[in-house]
């Protein structure tokens, strides 16, 4: 399995394989038993000696995307780890060395290491870092072992300078070879030695407190399952490139439910008189033939703060379905409201900066910066009461905290008695709704209100909730 890896019992490879699909069946991959049944052949080929075969053979048998490879590698990490074997009840320490001269020797052999790029080395001293310094707590319930802690002591970041000059004195880059690349190469092998102590710490804690609860806990969701309310810069930045093949999938499921609905129901009355043919019995219903019409899709979002996020990516992603529907326009407020379907429409091109676009060119605020959900509500009502219709289905995207401003009930209930449907989105947690300035059961008397926290939601929800 690779430098310092033991190979495992084929016996227990199963085991291990079934826990993994387990493990990543609990982060929302879907992976079905002939998938399963894929992967223990694929091992079989490629056998249990090569570890980076087996992990390769793995992916392509069990993942569907790019974007679940970082779940499923930190996941196998667990369940094929670099290093077998049991904790160590206490790591080695140099004989008369006191904690200072140890650790100043570790940072020494790692600019060895990372200088001569050598995996096993670094490996190994990433195992020796964790056990010497990343250890705490001895009760059964604590985790015993943390990778931030041991990054924070061992500031392998701070050797850049040190491994500069020993790739200098070893020769080991041309003269020509600029700095600012030799710079990079050594982030990036700094960067991977960080991985290897974050994967070493996990495998420790995973047995003390088992592999599955640690893949649950410790491991990233995939970008679809990461909540709107913490999702940072970067897993916003994943989250927009997932807009498109997401739109495909649910333009599928749509046309699917239009085909079925096309079918219509059964017409009663011209059933049974047909079935007068056949002695009484219904050989052939008769249904009411119908055409499902697409309707006119209206969104108004609230895009002040942490619930920004939510709405910029749902917007890209109704955008990405345009042709589901007659219309769509599309509606911005913080404490008041703009129509930004254009700026949503030309954001394709440029999803990262939509944002921005909308604050600098759209009028949503007034004479403070906070968001006023009242306000908002009875400027939509005065100003684009067009937008609503019978065939109009609206989606309210925001946490229903109005600051203590007055929530302007009966603005939401005449949207509610014009559109077709009205169903508001919520990305906050169903526990904390009314709690502080939260007036979502005040607005979920009056309109159908869902929790809405993660991508996988939307598309649920969307692809359930749009009528036919």
């Amino acid at each position: 399995m690779g430098p310092g890896a033991a190979q495992p019992e084929r016996a227990g490879a199963a085991d291990r394989v079934t826990g993994l699909v387990r493990a990543l069946r609990a982060h929302g991959l879907r992976i079905g038993t002939g998938e399963t049944v894929d992967a223990g052949l694929a091992l079989q080929a490629v056998g249990f000696h090569d570890r980076r075969r087996m992990r390769e053979a793995l992916a392509a048998t069990l993942l569907h995307g790019e974007g679940q490879r970082r779940v499923f590698d930190r996941v196998f990490d667990l369940y094929f780890p670099l290093v077998e074997g049991r904790e160590p009840e206490h790591e080695p320490q140099p004989p008369g060395d006191d904690p200072a001269t140890a650790l100043a020797g570790l940072r020494e052999r790692l600019v060895a290491a990372l200088a001569a790029a050598d995996a096993t080395a670094l490996t190994m001293l990433a195992g020796e870092a964790v056990g010497a310094l990343g250890g705490f707590g001895s009760t059964p319930g604590s985790d015993g072992w943390s990778s931030h802690q041991t990054l924070s002591r061992l500031r392998p970041e701070t050797l850049l300078a040190r491994i500069r000059a020993a790739l200098r004195e070893g020769g080991g880059r041309d003269p020509e070879f600029g700095d600012r690349l030799t710079d990079d190469e050594i982030r990036r092998r700094i960067e991977d030695f960080r991985e290897r102590v974050r994967t070493e710490a996990r495998r420790r804690v995973a047995l003390r407190q088992g592999r599955e609860q640690v893949a649950r806990r410790a491991v990233a969701p995939t970008p679809d399952r990461v909540d709107f309310l913490l999702a940072g810069r970067e897993q916003l930045e994943e989250l927009r490139r997932t807009v498109r093949p997401l739109a495909r999938r649910l333009a599928t499921r749509l046309a699917a439910r239009r085909r079925r609905a096309a079918r219509g129901e059964i017409d009663l009355r011209r059933t049974l008189r047909r079935s007068l043919s056949t002695g009484g019995v219904p050989m052939r219903p008769v249904l009411r033939q119908r055409r499902p019409g697409r309707p006119d899709l209206v969104l108004l979002c609230d895009v002040s703060g942490s619930v920004a996020g939510f709405a910029h990516f749902t917007m890209l992603l109704v955008q990405a379905l345009h042709d589901q529907f007659s219309r769509v326009r599309v509606f911005a407020f913080v404490n008041r409201v703009d129509e930004v379907t254009d700026l949503v429409a030309r954001g394709r091109s440029d999803p990262a900066g939509l944002g921005e676009r909308i604050l600098a060119e759209a009028t949503l605020t007034g004479w403070h910066g906070q968001s006023d959900y009242g306000t908002a509500l009875g400027e939509f009502t005065e100003r684009y009461a067009d937008a609503l219709g019978p065939r109009t289905v609206v989606f309210v995207l925001g946490d229903a905290r109005t600051n203590r401003s007055d929530p302007n009930l009966p603005a939401l209930k005449f949207v509610a008695d014009r559109a077709r449907r009205v169903y508001w989105l919520n990305p906050e947690q169903p526990a904390l709704w009314s709690t502080g300035d939260s007036v979502a059961h005040a607005y979920g008397e009056l309109v159908d209100m869902r929790t809405c926290r993660n991508a996988a939601q939307l598309a649920e929800l969307v692809g359930r909730l749009l009528p036919v």
